[in-house]
C-alpha cells in the first residue's frame, strides 16, 4: 500500500496579514519533510471562494514550488477543475509542471461539487458532468506530439499545437475525483484512477475496490484515447501520536473539515455574503450541540497511536486499496503536530505496508489479466460514506 498526503489549505478565522503566507510556507515545509520521509504522493486541491474551508485556487503554482523542494514524491492535482478551466490551459500548466518536476505529476480531474464555485464561472451545476467529459475529450489529444483540434458541445478548439509536451508519455497518469462513492465504479469504467474523497469503512472499501476493478476489466469504455490508470485511492482523516488520547486531542480539525464540507457541498444552499459567516464560530456551535458526533469523528479514521492505525490499515490493505491519502492539514491542527505525526507514522507504521507493495502489484496484474476474477459485489449497502 502506498501513502499520500492531502491539502485543502484550510484556514479558519480569525486571519491576520500573514495568515495565508504562513499557511503556504508551512505546507511547503511539510511536503519537503514528507519527501524525505518516503511518502509516495502529495495531493493538492483546486477550490474557489470557499472561505476558511479551502484557500487553494492555484494548485499548479503551489505544486511548482513543491517540485523544487522535493525529489521523489509524486505531485498530484487532486483535482484540477475541468469545468472552470479551459482544457488547453490545463494541458499547458500540467505539462510545464511535469517538466519542472522531472516527470512526477499525477493529473486528477474533477467537476467541483459546489455551486459556490461553479456559478461565478457560468457553469450550470446540473451540466457539470457533461462539461467535464467534454473537457477530457478535448484535452487529452493536446498532450500528443503535433497539433490537434476538437469540436464538441462545450469546447470548440481550432487546430493548434499545445506546447510544451509533458515529460511523461503519453501523458501523466489520469485520476478523477469521486466525491460520490458511486463514481468509483464510473472511474473504473472510464479507465481512470479513482480518488475517493469520501470517508469509508474497510468493508465498504472492499466492495468499491471490487466494483472498480470489475468495471475496468469487464466494462471499459474510455472517453477518448488515453492510457488507463488502474488505481484506487481513498482519503482518511489522520493524526498519529504516541497514544490514542493524544492523537484525538490534536485532531480537532477532523470534525471542522467535515462540518465545512457539508456546508459547501449542497447544490441548492443560498450562499451567505462574503465574510458574513465565521465558519469556525458556526462549527463551535455545532460541536457544542453535537458532542457525540464530534467524539465519533475524532476517534475514527486513522487517528490514534501507531498500533491503532496499523490495525486499521491492515483491514484496508486486505481490501486491496492502492493508496491511502492521509489528511491532517485541517482546521487548526498545528504545523508542529502535523510534522510530528508524519514523522511517527513514517518511522513506526509505513515501512510494514510499503514492504507489501510488490505483492499487491502482482495481485493487480493478475486481476487486469483476468487470472483473478473478483465477485460482482452489491454496492448498495455501501453507497453512503461513513463519518470517519
Amino acid at each position: 500500500m502506498k501513502f499520500g498526503i492531502f491539502y485543502e489549505m484550510q484556514l479558519p478565522r480569525p486571519w491576520d496579514a500573514d495568515s495565508d503566507w504562513r499557511l503556504y510556507q508551512q505546507a511547503l515545509d511539510q511536503l519537503e519533510l514528507a519527501d524525505r520521509l518516503g511518502y509516495d504522493y502529495a495531493w493538492e486541491v483546486e477550490h474557489h471562494f470557499l472561505e476558511e474551508y479551502s484557500h487553494s485556487p492555484a494548485p499548479e503554482v503551489f505544486l511548482a514550488a513543491a517540485s523544487q523542494r522535493t525529489r521523489n514524491i509524486r505531485l498530484g492535482h487532486g483535482i484540477f477543475q475541468l469545468t472552470t478551466n479551459h482544457p488547453a490551459k490545463v494541458a499547458e500548466k500540467v505539462s510545464v509542471l511535469d517538466l519542472l518536476s522531472n516527470g512526477r505529476v499525477e493529473l486528477g480531474m474533477g467537476e467541483s461539487a459546489s455551486a459556490t464555485e461553479l456559478e461565478p464561472f457560468g457553469v450550470d451545476f446540473e451540466a457539470k458532468r457533461e462539461v467535464w467529459e467534454d473537457a477530457v475529450r478535448c484535452m487529452i489529444p493536446m498532450f500528443r506530439d503535433g497539433g490537434c483540434e476538437y469540436h464538441g458541445p462545450h469546447f470548440d478548439f481550432p487546430l493548434r499545437n499545445v506546447l510544451p509536451k509533458p515529460r511523461q508519455k503519453p501523458h501523466p497518469p489520469l485520476w478523477m475525483a469521486c466525491t460520490q462513492l458511486q463514481t468509483i465504479a464510473y472511474a473504473g469504467e472510464k479507465g481512470i484512477g479513482a480518488l475517493g474523497f469520501q470517508f469509508v469503512s474497510a468493508d465498504a472499501a472492499q466492495a468499491w475496490v471490487a466494483a472498480y476493478y470489475n468495471s475496468i476489466t469487464k466494462r471499459l469504455d474510455r472517453l477518448t484515447d488515453y492510457a488507463i490508470n488502474p488505481n484506487i485511492a481513498l482519503v482518511s482523516m489522520f493524526m498519529c501520536c504516541p497514544t490514542d488520547e493524544e492523537a484525538q486531542a490534536k485532531a480537532e480539525g477532523t470534525s471542522f473539515f467535515q462540518f465545512c464540507l457539508k456546508f459547501y457541498s449542497s447544490a441548492d444552499r443560498k450562499r451567505p455574503p462574503p465574510g458574513s459567516v465565521v465558519m469556525w464560530d458556526e462549527y463551535m456551535k455545532w460541536k457544542a450541540a453535537n458532542p457525540d458526533a464530534h467524539r465519533k469523528a475524532i476517534s475514527s479514521g486513522l487517528i490514534g497511536s501507531p498500533e491503532t492505525i496499523r490495525r486499521k490499515l491492515r483491514k484496508f490493505e486486505q481490501s486491496n486499496i492502492d493508496q491511502v491519502i492521509l489528511l491532517n492539514q485541517a482546521g487548526r491542527n498545528t504545523h508542529d503536530d502535523i510534522c510530528a505525526s508524519l514523522e511517527l507514522f513514517a518511522r513506526d507504521v509505513m515501512p510494514e505496508f510499503h514492504a507489501n507493495i510488490p505483492a499487491h502489484e502482482a495481485w493487480k496484474a493478475k486481476v487486469l489479466a483476468g487470472e483473478i476474477r473478483l465477485e460482482e459485489v452489491d454496492t448498495t449497502p455501501f453507497a453512503v460514506a461513513v463519518k470517519a
